[in-house]
């Protein structure tokens, strides 16, 4: 890893993180450039010295499993739709049926984990201690079962989902409008069911509010 994704690395209190830079507008603009910017040194020089960091989108290296949170980052800073965005094109560029299907280190399965859980539009990092939540992104499948014991079930349904249907409009939570990217893990134990609105443009609203951000240490 290098400072570009260690920066970010404050999984316990991504809410203390946003106020060291300066505010949401600030971390979402530092967020942007790590996607975008370019190392400095040839390709396969770099990967040479660096192997663990592929799957490389900008300075963001997926193939490395401290950095997997980075993309659901901007759920905390109002901006889900840009979280949305980039799980879907790293699940489409990073991972397939080829010899390259899964990048990087798959370490006790984190690398397949993290795309199980993002293709059925949810995910909960396990690096983050205290907070049984989990955050919302953009699914694949148009419904997902999950069998969760005692008889149980937790529905999650993406309502007009597809390659281009990647936005959430809006969503329900076991009946109730939910109007934030996240929700405790125990409305999932409970089951029930998560349906996503999905269309091709970003909700930019959504799940906007400051009060509409995942917890936090400082929050």
């Amino acid at each position: 890893l290098n400072s570009w994704m260690w920066t970010w690395y404050v999984p316990h209190d991504i809410s203390g993180l946003i106020k060291l830079m300066g505010g949401r507008e600030n971390f979402v603009e530092k967020l942007d450039a790590l996607f975008s910017e370019q190392y400095q040194i040839p390709k396969y020089h770099f990967l040479s010295q660096f192997p663990d960091q592929t799957g490389l989108i900008g300075n963001y290296a997926h193939g490395n499993e401290m950095v997997r949170i980075i993309p659901y980052l901007y759920n905390y800073a109002g901006t889900p739709w840009k979280t949305q965005k980039r799980v879907r094109d790293i699940m489409d560029v990073w991972y397939g049926t080829g010899p390259l299907g899964i990048c990087g280190d798959e370490d006790g399965g984190m690398m397949s984990l993290w795309y199980i859980y993002s293709a059925m539009g949810i995910y909960s990092d396990p690096y983050i201690p205290g907070y049984p939540v989990w955050q919302i992104g953009s699914p694949l499948f148009e419904k997902v079962t999950l069998n969760i014991g005692n008889n149980k079930t937790f529905i999650i349904e993406a309502k007009n989902v597809s390659a281009q249907n990647k936005y959430v409009q809006s969503a329900i939570l076991n009946g109730k409008a939910l109007n934030r990217p996240w929700f405790e893990h125990s409305e999932l134990a409970g089951g029930g069911s998560l349906i996503l609105n999905m269309g091709p443009r970003p909700n930019k609203l959504w799940g906007s509010a400051p009060q509409d951000a995942p917890p936090s240490m400082t929050t």
